[in-house]
């Protein structure tokens, strides 16, 4: 039972009616296309809106979770209990010289795209990455040799106590899929990156060879959130799964890629919990047959079907 949906008039005078959904379904906003439902589910179209509503939510106890693309997300068939916030909307974004100043939900490509046409070098890497600015400076997103950490100057944040805060690069703490917002719960509303001026050709010379590696080794046609696990230490994830016999592997629609044994995808029917089944009974077969632990690099999220 939702315990949260007569809550949804405490934003009415934030949003307009058809932004503020109850018990909506959040597998039509998550790339596995999974996962149970949120209790509201809130589409803000400015940054102001993004504020209040987190403020509302504390001042009232009311759980928040904030999601971008849903690209890098795994959702329970029980769904997510309190407030969510769906980012895309907030897609202002601006070039100022060598820097852009994009908020939270513009696509990365997007990003790439308005970087190219400004002869802006540095972005490349991040082309074909399906996510969003304020998921990616989140996880430290990264392919291809680049990462979110070379290209970050600052960040616009909301802090765990409500306080909008502008971080640098230095206070951002970034690591291998992971920064100070991951650790400190903060809630990303903008970026400012930092790129240098390049070739219009070149660049676009190395996005297209960057998009043609990305869709000859990737299972693009399924849904899925990625690269399922972390790099292991010394190790490459997919090509462990592959050697532990499980490339193809399948549980309930549920399956590990056979184009890339590193992508778990849902071939069709799949819920939450045979995705989980899966990513445990890999976990399981490489530990045992190599010792070697993997990580999930999908952020799972929410509760378990009662």
């Amino acid at each position: 039972m939702n315990k949260y949906n007569k809550s949804g008039n405490l934003f009415s005078q934030l949003y307009k009616e058809e932004y503020i959904k109850i018990d909506e379904p959040l597998k039509k906003y998550v790339n596995f296309k999974v996962g149970g439902p949120a209790d509201i589910l809130l589409i803000p179209e400015t940054k102001s809106q993004v504020i209040e509503s987190v403020k509302i939510c504390r001042e009232n106890n009311i759980p928040v979770y904030v999601i971008g693309n849903g690209s890098n997300l795994l959702v329970k068939d029980g769904g997510i209990r309190g407030v969510v916030i769906l980012l895309t909307s907030l897609t202002g974004m601006e070039v100022v010289e060598e820097k852009i100043e994009v908020e939270a939900g513009v696509m990365l490509k997007a990003v790439s795209d308005k970087a190219m046409e400004h002869s802006l070098t540095g972005f490349e890497f991040a082309c074909g990455i399906p996510g969003t600015i304020g998921g990616a400076v989140f996880m430290n997103a990264g392919a291809y040799n680049g990462s979110m950490s070379d290209v970050v100057e600052s960040i616009e944040v909301i802090s765990e106590d409500g306080e909008i805060k502008t971080l640098s690069k230095e206070e951002l703490d970034f690591g291998y899929r992971s920064s100070a917002v991951m650790k400190k719960g903060y809630i990303v509303l903008s970026a400012t990156l930092d790129l240098k001026h390049g070739e219009v050709k070149t660049i676009r010379e190395m996005i297209t060879d960057l998009t043609e590696k990305r869709e000859s080794k990737q299972p693009l046609e399924y849904p899925s959130a990625g690269s399922t696990f972390k790099r292991p230490e010394g190790y490459f994830a997919g090509k462990l799964i592959q050697d532990a016999g499980l490339k193809g592997y399948e549980m309930n629609g549920a399956a590990v890629s056979s184009k890339h044994s590193g992508f778990v995808i849902n071939k069709g029917g799949a819920r939450a919990k045979d995705i989980l089944n899966l990513i445990k009974h890999i976990q399981d077969e490489v530990k045992k047959q190599f010792g070697v632990d993997l990580h999930t690099e999908v952020r799972i999220v929410g509760e378990d079907e009662n």
